[in-house]
């Protein structure tokens, strides 16, 4: 038995073209957010997200993309569970089974734990690129080890530090900056971002990978472009650097990313926007690539 079939609700809400073309895209959702710490509801975030892409502009006059003339597959969600242990590692089969149609995969979240079993799902060479306000690299929170604040850590142990780049923290506790430093994981800082060096140092590193998964935790924005996130964090980088940095990705095979920690309950409708021109900008990028 398919994965899809066990664990999706298969409940679309993307539009697409109708031509009968194939997908150039799949989207999942994981309504997850058991291991919250501060401000629940991401749970609620990937329909959220996918009603804000049925209603932005999708064509990239740069790229002469019109997204509106493509398809792109949505199965819907998982079925919901409590269980961080189980979710990811329902999520890591259905990943997986996904990779192996080798097609653009979107997974839109929920809280960043589920990260650790979508990243799982794809080749081991795969670069990983994490865009976060956090390290996520504590050794548990509030007692548990699979959490959204140790996700990253739980990568670092099972495939090592070697294919992650960390971009844009400003928030994170002395145990996790000691890790980081122990492991010697590559990081973009918040500084370098604001100094206009991001996205040479983002190219630099994908250089050395044939295929890239990113991670975007909305959180890394300021909350004045972004406050409908879990954890939000004042004094972040602009919507406009976020879109920079993306730009470096323009001539690179992403074959994978995820959005994350996306509130509804605290947004005004500008963090799903965000999050929706993501989705967009990264498929017209891989579209223009064909």
């Amino acid at each position: 038995m398919s994965f899809l079939d066990l664990y999706m609700n298969k409940n679309p809400l993307i539009t697409s073209s109708d031509d009968g073309s194939d997908p150039v895209a799949t989207v999942y959702g994981v309504p997850f957010d058991a291991t919250h710490s501060y401000k629940p509801g991401c749970r609620f975030g990937p329909d959220v997200i996918r009603d804000s892409f049925n209603n932005i502009e999708v064509f990239h006059p740069e790229l002469q993309i019109d997204l509106e003339t493509v398809n792109i597959e949505d199965l819907g969600n998982t079925r919901h569970t409590v269980v961080a242990s189980e979710m990811i590692d329902m999520v890591q089969k259905i990943t997986a089974e996904l990779v192996g149609r080798k097609r653009q995969l979107f997974v839109l979240g929920g809280e960043h734990s589920l990260t650790y079993g979508t990243y799982a799902g794809f080749p081991k060479e795969t670069g990983f690129v994490v865009f976060d306000a956090h390290y996520d690299l504590r050794e548990e929170f509030a007692d548990i080890k699979l959490s959204h604040a140790s996700y990253l850590r739980r990568i670092v142990e099972d495939k090592g530090p070697d294919n992650i780049l960390h971009i844009g923290a400003r928030a994170f506790v002395k145990e996790e900056l000691e890790f980081l430093k122990e492991q010697n994981i590559k990081t973009i800082t918040d500084k370098q971002i604001r100094g206009g060096k991001g996205p040479q140092l983002l190219k630099d590193h994908l250089s050395s990978f044939d295929s890239i998964y990113s991670s975007f935790d909305l959180d890394i924005l300021d909350p004045a472009f972004a406050p409908g996130v879990g954890n939000p964090e004042a004094d972040g980088i602009t919507s406009r650097e976020l879109f920079e940095l993306i730009t470096a990705f323009q001539n690179t095979k992403v074959t994978g990313a995820d959005i994350v920690e996306l509130n509804p309950y605290h947004d005004n409708g500008s963090t799903a926007s965000l999050a929706a021109k993501i989705i967009s900008n990264m498929i017209a990028m891989n579209l223009s690539q064909i």
